[in-house]
């Protein structure tokens, strides 16, 4: 009783629902003066043309059994007059009365008390003890994949929502969620936001201004990350007092360039987490083609271990047995001096793989061709826009407007002789496509593409890297929050620093059946503020360590279910 009467008196509290009553009230006005014109005009014609005498109640009783289509027949009109006069007031009831009415009566009544009914059970701010807390400015996919990492270790997370019947969608998706809007001082200290570990602004590059401006009014010291889209609102948001700024587009096209074979097979540090420095090269023009990953004895000659092995897209798990071959991109992890070791086992240089094929050259696109430049690779850009083809004419050697799906085209691009090609169109079902064709085109070519979130599309129409907006977004924040740099090996793969578990505390890496019960690798393990090396299937785990798992983020959860 006493949710429904607070339900009751914040909809009679708002000005919406005034107005609402003030319309609806005007229209049962019109209904009673139309009720009563009708009640009027039956005595008329029943005095004057059926010569019959009936009281007010009738005329009233008659109007409103003909209106509602109750049809007594009890009164009726014997004249034509009278048969046509019913004929209006039998299809204005079915209008006025059965139709508008109750259509009014749901769309000013009914639905404004549920979505007040919602916005009763969405808080509008967190609990008072809240502390260590992140906050997300609004919702988004970025959002919603930062919620689960971070509900997946343990740290609480708030998403601003300003729609109640959103906000109750989004909790019964589990998230937390606090009514509000994100341009509000109230909201933040709702929020308890001096108390917060970092406050997330993904919204517009005005938004976010805002946003930071307003959080910094409530905390001086709170950290706050704020995206950009736009290069020129970096220093905005830096002045705002963004403690650190994402640009996102561009730190993508940088990853996507990053992955793009240039006819080295150079080791590419991909991520770095404390001492170790995480990184892939290429097998192809190496010895280690053909042999397992015991015979390449890469350990005892670097000290590196091998940690996975990406085959057309997907990450494999790095066992003894393993056979590497020419499509392999190997993935090891070690630190600084032991990668400056590999070098002399890879080769300087591979047979020149042809041009890079850049497909699409918006703000991804532009970003990985400064990119491709930095490295000395050539590049030849393909979009329809012959503008965004003039903003990359200085960072590539090439430029072809027209449609990538035009064989001519690409074929005068130089795809059947590129070593790959980068897919940096917003469109999922596009970079498919394009995937396919080049695929069909040229067999041996390497795909990197973006993708919005049809991961399994795009690997199973033969891309062989991939990186989304979202992981992007989800791994840079995360560093934030946990304290390191960003490891991105790709789509739904992560590294997760974990507590060594109670139940595994003295146990052999052997003996823990990690790999096993959950799917992940561990690929390193640090006790007393250093890591254990070499890492072999008799190391033990040390109570109060820590491991750094390879896997997903599905396989994180197994884990943490079979090792609470």
């Amino acid at each position: 009783m006493t949710l429904l009467a607070r339900q009751l008196a914040h909809w009679r509290s708002r000005r919406e629902t005034r107005a609402n009553l003030a319309r609806l009230l005007r229209y049962l006005g019109f209904l009673v003066l139309l009720v009563s014109t009708y009640a009027v005009l039956f005595h008329v014609i029943m005095l004057y043309v059926e010569g019959e005498r009936h009281s007010w109640i009738t005329g009233f009783y008659w109007t409103l059994v003909v209106m509602t289509t109750l049809g007594f027949g009890d009164v009726t009109f014997a004249s034509d007059i009278g048969r046509l006069f019913s004929l209006l007031v039998l299809g204005s009831g079915l209008v006025f009365l059965l139709v508008m009415l109750p259509f009014l009566l749901v769309q000013l009544l009914y639905v404004p008390w549920v979505e007040a009914r919602e916005r009763s059970r969405v808080p509008r701010e967190v609990p008072r003890d809240t502390a260590d807390h992140v906050i997300i400015a609004e919702y988004d996919p970025i959002a919603d994949g930062l919620a689960q990492r971070l509900d997946a270790e343990g740290v609480p997370c708030f998403t601003i929502e300003p729609d109640p019947a959103r906000a109750a969608d989004l909790m019964e998706q589990g998230m937390r969620v606090i009514a509000g809007e994100s341009d509000s001082l109230l909201t933040y200290e709702r929020l308890k936001t001096s108390r917060a570990r970092l406050v997330f602004a993904n919204g517009t590059d005005t938004e976010n201004t805002n946003i930071t401006l307003i959080a910094r009014e409530v905390s001086a010291d709170v950290p706050v990350a704020a995206v950009a889209e736009e290069a020129d609102s970096i220093d905005i948001l830096e002045l705002s007092g963004a403690n650190t700024v994402l640009p996102l587009k561009q730190q993508l096209g940088e990853y996507l360039a990053n992955r793009v074979h240039t006819g080295r097979a150079a080791a590419r540090v991909v991520g770095s987490i404390r001492d170790l420095q995480v990184a892939e090269f290429p097998a192809r023009g190496t010895s280690f083609v053909a042999s397992t990953i015991r015979d390449t004895h890469l350990r005892r000659r670097t000290g590196l271990s091998v940690v996975g092995l990406w085959q057309r897209g997907s990450l494999q798990p790095a066992y003894p047995h393993t056979v590497i071959n020419d499509k392999s991109i190997v993935v090891v992890i070690g630190t600084a001096s032991q990668l400056e070791d590999l070098k002399s086992l890879l080769p300087a240089a591979s047979d020149s793989p042809g041009p890079v094929l850049l497909i699409g050259v918006g703000k991804v696109g532009q970003a990985a061709a400064r990119a491709l430049r930095r490295r000395g690779a050539v590049v030849h850009a393909i979009d329809r826009n012959r503008d965004m083809l003039a903003a990359v004419r200085d960072d590539v050697h090439a430029v072809f407007p027209g449609d990538a799906a035009d064989r001519q085209l690409i074929e005068r691009a130089g795809v059947t002789r590129a070593g790959s090609v980068l897919l940096t169109t917003s469109d999922d079902a596009m970079n498919s496509y394009l995937a396919v064709y080049c695929r069909r085109l040229n067999p041996a070519i390497h795909i990197v593409s973006r993708v919005t979130r049809n991961v399994e599309a795009i690997h199973r129409a033969g891309a062989d890297f991939v990186l989304s907006d979202t992981t992007l977004g989800v791994e840079a924040v995360m560093s934030l929050v946990d304290g390191y740099e960003p490891v991105l090996l790709g789509e739904e793969v992560r590294l997760f620093p974990l507590g060594v578990p109670r139940s595994l505390a003295g146990r052999t890496l052997q003996e823990s059946g990690i790999g096993s019960r959950t799917g992940m690798s561990v690929v390193a393990v640090q006790h007393d503020q250093r890591f254990i090396s070499p890492l072999t299937a008799d190391t033990v785990l040390p109570g109060g360590g820590e491991l750094l798992l390879l896997g997903s983020l599905e396989q994180r959860r197994s884990f943490a279910q079979a090792f609470q």
